[in-house]
């Protein structure tokens, strides 16, 4: 048992070193997370879905992020990468550095089987924290399945799931839909997974 003490960082800190770095890592508790890289299946479905949420809002005041887009979840302090983000209306950053979005309206993550748990679970309570969030779309990178949380007036989320290509799910945070045929276009599964038709 190690009896260093524990550094803790402050954000200005973590930000300073982030900005510097070859690398991404998360901030959260005063300690910093390097992340890991993703496989081909999560790579292919965050650019069709950044493809394809980008062509629908073009004539709109609506702006995409991939996943080098940092965003701060005010009420827990946890600084974060989602794979795609949307801002509906003028975006509002941090600072003037404007690489740490405060108000996304939709949070998407792409599941893997190493951060499924923790994206459905306590990331999502970060996230609907975010007062501008309306809506969370959970991704599957094993097999076609999509899970999406919209808030509701009495500040509940209500979940609406698709698992067919034929199936399309409404954005209603931007005005816009997902079709999983698009979705899902080129993207293969593990021998474990059902193949895309």
């Amino acid at each position: 048992m190690s009896t260093q003490p524990k550094t803790f960082l402050t954000e200005e800190q973590y930000l300073e070193i982030e900005r510097k770095a070859e690398y991404k890592s998360e901030y959260f508790g005063g300690e910093m997370f390097a992340m890991a890289g993703a496989k081909e299946a999560h790579n292919l479905l965050v650019t069709n879905l950044v493809r394809e949420l980008s062509q629908q809002l073009r004539e709109r005041p609506c702006r995409v992020y991939s996943n080098d887009m940092r965003v701060r979840i005010p009420s827990s302090g946890l600084y974060t990468y989602p794979d795609v983000i949307a801002v509906c209306g003028e975006p509002n950053f941090r600072d003037e550095q404007r690489d740490t979005l405060l108000n996304p309206n939709l949070v998407v993550e792409v599941l893997s089987p190493s951060t499924e748990a923790y994206d459905r679970g306590r990331k999502f309570e970060h996230y609907r924290s975010i007062g501008s969030v309306s809506e969370y779309l959970l991704v599957s990178s094993d097999r076609i399945h999509v899970d999406l949380y919209t808030r509701q007036a009495d500040g509940r989320f209500l979940l609406t799931s698709a698992c067919g290509l034929e199936e399309t799910l409404e954005l209603e945070s931007a005005g816009c839909w997902v079709t999983l045929s698009a979705l899902y276009e080129k993207v293969e599964f593990a021998p474990s997974g059902i193949p895309p038709q």
